[in-house]
């Protein structure tokens, strides 16, 4: 059987993207790159419901209209996770991550 036509060889890229973004985010400090890595994690989520869907026929539409609502609750959470970094960098002049706990003195 070929492995590219396979559902492990989706599930196993899903999880290669998904434990690359989960490294960035503990890994990096920088507020944009962590919100780089939850957006890779979260296209990781839906390469894996859409080969899901492509490969058990009762999840054919199923797995399509999932993969479009996680699109567009990455969409938001990428809008309002800018939005709250540029805000922050206009204030601290810094996109680091561990500037951010002083501003609550």
């Amino acid at each position: 059987m070929n492995l590219a036509n396979t559902l492990d060889a989706y599930l196993v890229l899903a999880g290669a993207l998904f434990c690359i973004g989960a490294f960035g985010f503990l890994a990096r400090r920088n507020a944009i790159s962590m919100l780089m890595s939850i957006e890779l994690m979260l296209n990781a989520v839906n390469l894996s419901i859409v080969a899901f869907g492509a490969f058990i026929p009762g999840l054919r539409t199923t797995g399509s209209i999932i993969a479009l609502m996680v699109i567009a609750v990455a969409a938001a959470e990428a809008t309002v996770g800018l939005a709250i970094v540029v805000a922050i960098y206009r204030n601290r002049k810094t996109p680091l991550v561990d500037e951010y706990d002083a501003m609550r003195r």
